[in-house]
């Protein structure tokens, strides 16, 4: 039975970490369903100058992503038919990645606001106890902010806020290689194999070795 990761897009800037998190699902054989919010496609189309729309998704994720998808398992569901699979905890899913995640899906995934179907699919993985990783991009934070991932921390989701680090690649590091350290973070709290970062090894200078 197919079992995929939900990935949802939200309208905060930092569209490349979700690409980085897509591809390196679909590179390590996992499938994938995407929902990419209303608000997320004038992110990713001001972020990349790539469209995404309903009607020509699979084109337009292929430009997003940079990579032939003809035999890739990505399956994707508009953000508004709240009739989805993902919508129901008895459609078979893994868990789901937020990324990046807005302020504003982080207070209606806390609060159960369920608007679209982004916010609904992450409640339902939630109370089904599956593994749910919010990427929150913003700075500063608000105390409002704090207690929304407060309380997704307390219902069950890894909060994974895009903060890359430098020991990977060390201080010159390219900007691509910065997302592909978050996006490694987000895959390792999943549990699924990548090679996107040098990990720690204990020595100083490893990066520049």
């Amino acid at each position: 039975m197919r079992e995929p990761w939900v990935v949802g897009v939200s309208g905060a800037s930092g569209t490349p970490y979700a690409a980085a998190v897509v591809r390196a699902l679909l590179d390590a054989g996992e499938p994938v369903d995407l929902i990419v919010s209303r608000a997320a496609r004038l992110t990713v189309l001001d972020e990349t100058g790539h469209p995404f729309r309903d009607g020509h998704w699979t084109g337009d994720l292929a430009a997003w992503l940079g990579r032939d998808l003809t035999d890739a398992d990505v399956r994707h569901w508009p953000a508004g038919d709240l009739a989805a699979g993902p919508s129901s905890g008895s459609y078979p899913v893994r868990g789901m990645v937020v990324v990046p995640a807005s302020t504003a899906a982080c207070a209606g995934i806390a609060i159960g606001l369920s608007k679209d179907l982004l916010q609904r699919a992450a409640e339902v993985n939630l109370k089904e106890r599956r593994p749910v990783v919010v990427v929150p991009r913003e700075t500063p934070v608000t105390r409002s902010h704090l207690e929304h991932l407060i309380a997704l921390h307390d219902a069950g989701a890894v909060v994974l806020p895009a903060s890359p680090g430098f020991y990977g690649a060390g201080a010159a590091a390219s900007a691509q290689q910065l997302v592909d350290f978050v996006a490694g973070k987000v895959l390792d709290a999943l549990g699924v194999s990548h090679t996107l970062f040098r990990r720690w090894s204990g020595a100083l200078g490893a990066a520049r070795e």
